[in-house]
């Protein structure tokens, strides 16, 4: 290694106490394709005695069969291990390496360039303290390269090194180097970046990698190993106020309740006055608790387990604050999303957030506006594309304790998950919670649904038939309500075509506005069942998340879901509006089952098949079904 020295044969045990505590840095590679982000990772393993010599006789061999320097060492292949990557010659997943030098040890994440894979990159730059961006001499700046500054800004890496990569190329000549480097500033200037180093090197040949080269006597700066050796890496964390998010309530025996979580922020000690939020109960820790021993001090990047004098309700995802400083608590708050999925951004729709160590469902408004990475413009939008960056409002179904991400990364960054498929699909940064989330409270009323509900002899609940256009779902659900309302229930049926005559006339056919439609209609059919009425929805309500926002927004047992079960052909046959014949001739455009998906339910409670049955035996079928199923008795 390059760190090698006598002491390894000397006293071993020295030598690792000399390197057990070195400081850690991470960092990225990051920029345009081929600027030779991977190149250098490869270059700094190599330079810095990293591979082994089995490792070095592949990558020798596979230099010579799939590498792209004529035969030479190409570094790029230590970091580039999947299949696709080697034969493409691009990296495309996110990959990590370890190395380390005689004063630090170092983690970097080669990220790749391309648009498409935007969103790795976002991963590998979320735990990052410094980042190079690299840019190729020939090409100058191009648009990854200020998609991927703007990020860097964005996420508040704190360190920036421009290596201006492949010198070699253009002659080492310093008017490229200087023309560059103008450009690149005048970029920086504009997003935020109001430092950084800039490098002139070759990833390939070495130069300016772990020495000053010979090659450029015009560049006295330094080289990017000692720079990266001293960067400063110990953080003002330690000075904030304490928060800990607590990961796990630790309850081995009778006799002992602890707290465990990582401390993301400040100090704290046995005696400290501490708040639990959201809840907003007081207490004084009693012990700092860890594998060894109990601790005087713990100390932001501490794991720890807290004990607390108090017996007070804290659970996995409160947050653990000092008494005197609290973090705020909301439920709606403006933030930067950088979204990350091949499905377009919907607003309405519900997704899952994950902030700290908490999960709670959130809803993305319309945004604000996009950010154009290449002018700064701020554009209309009504999505959010693949690797697009707007800003939008939250609203979620639980409040949060959190701190501006300019504050404090771990209470302030969060990442969005789809409900369905639970992939991640954005990730984003909280600015500040919406006045109207303080502002506007619960209030509580002394009669309640249930209250209602025993009024008129039943219980409120809401009957949801989905399924395409022509399937029968508004005939149905008219001989059901007949059927409830002959039988003395109190019911009120909302269906598609009329409400689009008036609480939802402004919208159109679009997905934003089909998971709109669906949202309003979900909202006004919990107000009913509080009411204590039945309600029957007729609704295409095409997308199953939502559904399950529809479901989700009542209580346990009160949402029925019916699909009408009618295949495709059989629906456009019936045709009784005409509407398949338009859609066919492209008179129609975002017309369920022909140019915009119907996602079929996976568990709804009846399904009723229209064609081996008529619509009034569908009706009898769902009215014995809630007539049998459920007690509506209070």
């Amino acid at each position: 290694m390059a760190h090698q020295s006598d002491l390894i044969a000397e006293d071993i045990e020295a030598y690792l106490k000399a390197h057990e505590h070195k400081s850690l840095l991470r960092f990225l590679t990051c920029g345009s394709v081929d600027d030779g982000k991977s190149t250098l990772i490869g270059r700094l393993l190599y330079d810095s005695k990293m591979i082994f010599e089995d490792q070095l006789a592949a990558l020798e061999a596979d230099s010579k069969k799939v590498g792209t320097q004529g035969g030479e060492i190409d570094f790029a292949l230590l970091v580039d291990g999947l299949a696709a990557e080697r034969e493409q010659g691009i990296t495309i997943d996110v990959a990590y390496r370890f190395f380390s030098t005689d004063k630090r040890k170092f983690i970097v994440a080669d990220t790749p360039g391309h648009e498409q894979y935007t969103r790795n990159m976002v991963t590998g730059a979320s735990t990052a303290d410094a980042a190079i961006i690299l840019i190729d001499a020939r090409k100058g700046v191009l648009t990854q390269t200020r998609r991927h500054s703007y990020l860097v800004s964005l996420l508040g890496i704190r360190h920036v090194v421009l290596a201006i990569n492949k010198m070699d190329l253009v002659g080492w000549s310093q008017e490229v180097f200087d023309t560059i480097l103008a450009e690149y500033r005048d970029f920086a200037d504009q997003i935020g970046i109001k430092q950084f180093t800039a490098i002139p090197m070759s990833a390939l040949k070495g130069d300016n990698i772990t020495a000053h080269s010979d090659a450029a006597p015009w560049y006295d700066g330094p080289a990017l190993l000692p720079l990266l050796e001293t960067l400063p890496v110990d953080d003002d964390l330690r000075d904030k106020p304490f928060r800990m998010p607590v990961q796990w309530v630790n309850r081995p025996n009778l006799d002992f309740r602890g707290f465990s979580g990582l401390i993301s922020s400040g100090t704290i000690r046995p005696g400290d006055k501490i708040k639990a939020l959201p809840s907003g109960r007081e207490s004084t820790v009693e012990r700092i608790v860890t594998f060894r021993d109990d601790l005087d001090v713990a100390v932001a990047g501490q794991s720890v387990t807290l004990t607390l004098t108090d017996e007070i309700d804290i659970s996995r995802g409160d947050v653990i604050s000092e008494a005197g400083s609290p973090p705020p608590v909301a439920d709606q708050f403006e933030a930067t999303v950088v979204w990350m999925d091949d499905e377009a951004m919907l607003p309405g729709r519900p997704y899952l957030l994950k902030l700290g160590t908490r999960t709670v469902s959130a809803q993305i408004t319309e945004p604000k506006y996009k950010i154009n990475v290449n002018t700064l413009e701020h554009l209309a939008a009504k999505r959010l594309e693949l690797n697009e960056i707007g800003v939008c409002n939250l609203s979620l179904d639980a409040p949060i304790a959190f701190d501006a991400y300019t504050d404090n990364h771990d209470l302030g960054g969060f990442i969005l998950v789809d409900r369905i498929s639970n992939r991640t699909v954005g990730a984003g940064m909280l600015h500040f919670a919406l006045r109207r989330s303080q502002n506007i409270h619960w209030q509580a009323l002394d009669v309640d649904k249930n209250s209602r509900a025993a009024l008129k002899g039943q219980r409120g609940r809401v009957v949801w038939l989905t399924g395409l256009s022509g399937s029968g779902k508004s005939t149905i659900a008219n001989l059901v309500e007949k059927r409830l309302h002959a039988d003395g229930r109190h019911t009120y049926l909302l269906d598609g075509d009329n409400v689009r005559h008036g609480l939802n006339k402004d919208l159109g056919f679009t997905d934003e506005d089909r998971v709109e439609n669906i949202r309003r209609v979900a909202e006004v059919s919990k107000l009913m069942v509080d009411a204590g009425l039945i309600v029957l929805v007729s609704f295409i309500s095409p997308f199953r998340a939502e559904r399950r926002l529809a479901r989700d927004l009542q209580a346990e047992g009160d949402f029925v879901e019916v699909y009408v079960n009618t295949p495709l052909a059989v629906a456009e046959q019936r045709d009784v509006k005409g509407l398949y014949k338009k859609a066919r001739a492209g008179e129609l455009k975002n017309f369920t089952g022909i140019d915009s998906p119907y996602e079929p339910p996976e568990h709804a409670e009846i399904t009723v098949d229209t064609t081996a049955m008529s619509a009034t035996e569908a009706a009898e079928r769902i009215v014995a079904w809630l007539e049998g199923e459920l007690d509506y008795s209070i």
